[in-house]
């Protein structure tokens, strides 16, 4: 009978997605991914049963880690994983039920979602990024979501803990795990975790050890993200020539080898293998609009937005600043006033997207010259009447502007 019910709800999602797609309505992941679960509410854990997962959270970065560690993991066999960031229940189950045989996967998991994941997908390893503000009026407060991690992560069955110690939320919530692999990954943005998350007591930082008063403090990484290199177990280092800027990306890539170095893949033959991804879904798209060189740049809150302001280049080039607040981006605008668009000054910005009056005064504020044009493509316009064009956007801004440039 529960063989029946899974085969009757798989079947049902597949044709709903079918349905989706044929009707251009979307990919259908969601739909599907829904109505399996509603019929079988047991569908992910029966699609994952006997595969052999890794999990990816965090409040930034999912994506592209995921993207690095199926490739990592690629060169020892075929992968199955999520994508187009369907990171839900109904995203994952979709995924897993429309590739049935795959043994091996790799799925990127909304934090908030890990836990109840990890119970039914029961993965070999869960790599744990960062966590930031995100979302406030849809998700927790950060040290809430590290503490349902913390309690997930405990279970002497939890999976090994790729952990990022740069992060303190993300090390009090891997640290009693039972076999946790600490990376060096970097953390940029500090203003989460300016307290102890066990104690709450004032974090002490001295270059990149932190520690508190009492007794949680930076583990000894197994593996490190220095300069242009990862740093292996081994003490190795092996040069990173990613295709994607930023040295965050140089992290994300020394986090994906350390969870692949779980199933044995050499570091060398992981980095190698990133090496050849140049877009992940659209982000870092290099294209042209209007003649112009363009780039697009995701950003999602105040940690992704001062990463991405970091990769702009100090070359001129005018900035496309692009903001929605739908349900997607969170409501609440106001975290643009904990981003330091101050780096921006010196260069022209265009302020955009459905809050781009907010955009506007934030970026008087900052001393940044601008101009305001509400139109997405006519933006665009604007900017790479200028020359070259580097387009920093939030979630369904970003959507927009990658249909922007497809149809220019």
């Amino acid at each position: 009978m529960t063989s029946a019910r899974y085969a009757l709800a798989r079947a049902a999602g597949s044709t709903a997605a079918g349905l989706s797609r044929l009707t251009g309505r979307g990919d259908g992941t969601t739909v599907g991914g829904r109505i399996t679960l509603a019929m079988d509410p047991q569908a992910l854990e029966r699609a994952a049963a006997g595969r052999d997962f890794a999990l990816v959270s965090g409040t930034n970065g999912k994506s592209t880690t995921r993207t690095f560690l199926v490739a990592a993991l690629s060169t020892i066999g075929p992968v199955v994983s999520n994508a187009g960031g369907a990171n839900l229940p109904t995203g994952l189950t979709a995924a897993l039920t429309r590739d049935p045989q795959t043994q091996r996967g790799v799925l990127e998991v909304d934090e908030p979602f890990l836990p109840s994941v990890i119970t039914a997908v029961r993965p070999r390893v869960a790599v744990l990024l960062n966590l930031s503000r995100d979302q406030l009026d849809r998700y927790a407060e950060v040290r809430r979501l590290a503490e349902i991690w913390r309690d997930a992560l405990q279970a002497p069955t939890a999976p090994v803990a790729v952990a990022n110690c740069d992060d303190p939320l993300v090390t009090w919530a891997a640290i009693d795990s039972p076999t946790p692999i600490w990376v060096a990954a970097g953390q940029r943005w500090h203003d989460d975790t300016s307290v102890c998350p066990a104690c709450g007591g004032v974090l002490v930082r001295d270059g990149e050890d932190w520690s508190s008063d009492c007794g949680l403090r930076r583990p000894t990484p197994d593996w490190r993200a220095e300069g242009g290199a990862v740093i292996g177990p081994d003490g190795k280092g092996h040069a990173v020539e990613l295709a994607l800027p930023g040295q965050v990306n140089v992290g994300n890539a020394a986090m994906a080898a350390a969870a692949a170095g779980v199933w044995l893949v050499p570091a060398a033959a992981s980095l190698t293998a990133m090496a050849a991804i140049s877009s992940v879904e659209g982000r870092y798209l290099r294209t042209e609009y209007a003649g112009q060189p363009v780039r697009l740049l995701l950003a999602k809150n105040p940690a992704g937005w001062t990463e991405a302001l970091t990769m702009v280049p100090p070359e001129q080039a005018d900035v496309v600043v692009a903001v929605n607040a739908r349900a997607a981006d969170g409501r609440d605008p106001s975290w643009l006033w904990d981003v330091p668009f101050e780096l921006l000054r010196g260069r022209r910005a265009v302020a955009t997207g459905e809050r781009s009056r907010d955009v506007a005064l934030r970026l008087r504020y900052a001393g940044v010259e601008y101009t305001r044009v509400d139109n997405p493509a006519a933006a665009l316009r604007k900017a790479a009447a200028g020359g070259p064009v580097e387009v920093l956007a939030n979630y369904t801004a970003f959507q927009t502007y990658r249909r922007v440039v497809s149809d220019g």
